[in-house]
């Protein structure tokens, strides 16, 4: 029985080889930064909606009523839901400046693959399910739906237009939708105690949740 030897094979044979190798390393990358994060959804009013919030861009959060992580409209830029300030790429400036476009541009778009952020007539269909204000393992927010098509959405604050600092957390819901309203404003879901709004009141450049719908 001949031991392997490395010698014995022809050189040519031996850079197939160390190509097949690092192919198969580069297709094991590649595959890696596509896969989809796993989230079934909740089907209300015909529209599947991601379970929990973006976390880090293409990431979810772990639990339902995690806050993840407040975005600037259509920005790809994730910010902290709690102090210090500080953001996915390991910033700490604050942009007071308002991104450009009608509609949240698919390239700036942080749901996981297979998600996007929701149209304001996709937040409506929504509101227009019902629900009612409660709490998630002491957390609050607001339930849409009902029995095993339920959604829960907390109540995670937002992060100010010119300065980046906390507000609302624990009282107000904001959640961005992918249409803008006029050049410094878009439209957002808004989740309160008593009342639940699709409305255009919110500046570009706060940073509120984001929760998908999918593709």
């Amino acid at each position: 029985m001949h031991s392997f030897n490395s010698n014995s094979l022809p050189m040519k044979n031996i850079i197939k080889i160390v190509l097949l190798l690092c192919i198969a390393s580069m297709a094991f990358a590649v595959y890696g930064q596509n896969s989809c994060t796993t989230d079934e959804g909740v089907v209300i009013n015909g529209i599947r909606w991601a379970t929990r919030n973006v976390d880090k861009p293409g990431t979810f959060t772990e639990k339902p009523e995690d806050a993840g992580m407040f975005y600037q409209w259509n920005r790809k830029v994730g910010w902290n839901s709690t102090d210090p300030l500080v953001n996915s790429d390991g910033g700490t400036t604050w942009n007071t400046n308002e991104a450009a476009g009608e509609s949240w541009r698919k390239e700036n778009d942080p749901c996981p693959c297979g998600w996007r952020v929701p149209t304001k007539g996709e937040q409506q269909s929504l509101v227009d399910a019902g629900g009612y204000w409660g709490e998630l393992n002491d957390i609050s927010g607001y339930f849409f739906g009902n029995g095993k098509n339920s959604l829960f959405l907390p109540a995670s604050g937002s992060r100010g237009y010119s300065n980046g600092a906390l507000d609302v957390v624990g009282t107000v819901g904001y959640y961005w939708s992918s249409n803008a309203y006029y050049a410094s404003h878009a439209y957002s879901l808004n989740v309160y105690r008593i009342v639940v709004t699709v409305n255009s009141n919110r500046g570009k450049s706060f940073g509120v949740s984001i929760r998908c719908i999918a593709e």
